[in-house]
């Protein structure tokens, strides 16, 4: 489970520095690609491959299903972390999300999260209100 808010900096070759309270559960690999709110997902190999074995199930007539596949595979880039525990984002993704050099990396239970600094401070302060005022059960049975 990936938890916390992180904030390293994208140098001047594209590569971030991964969490060291995460590098431990991406060490053998990882897949970054294309998220919604134009942020970046990374998933570890074997979260992103159990993954994909569910979208497996979609039917091929399912519209909705194809556009999001073609989407999130074809922006798709995987690697394994250096030694310094950094990962290069490609140009094209660095592209959708807007990443220049101040990144923030979220926790986000099975995934990790890369914004733009600005992008996320927007975001969150948007979220944040109707977090709070939520009223009725987000997850039923959970809350």
């Amino acid at each position: 489970m990936f938890l916390g808010t992180h904030e390293p900096k994208l140098d001047e070759k594209g590569r971030l520095i991964l969490p060291a309270k995460f590098r431990d559960d991406l060490a053998d690999g990882v897949v970054v690609t294309k998220g919604q709110e134009h942020c970046l997902y990374l998933f570890p190999l074997d979260e992103f491959t159990t993954m994909t074995e569910t979208m497996k199930a979609a039917p091929v007539t399912a519209k909705g299903a194809r556009d999001y596949m073609r989407v999130m595979f074809a922006g798709a880039h995987d690697e394994v972390p250096d030694k310094q525990g950094r990962i290069t984002i490609p140009a094209h993704l660095r592209e959708y999300a807007s990443l220049d050099r101040a990144c923030v990396v979220i926790g986000a239970n099975t995934r990790v999260e890369i914004w733009d600094a600005q992008a996320w401070a927007t975001y969150l302060a948007a979220q944040e209100e109707g977090f709070a005022d939520v009223s009725s059960e987000v997850f039923p049975g959970i809350f």
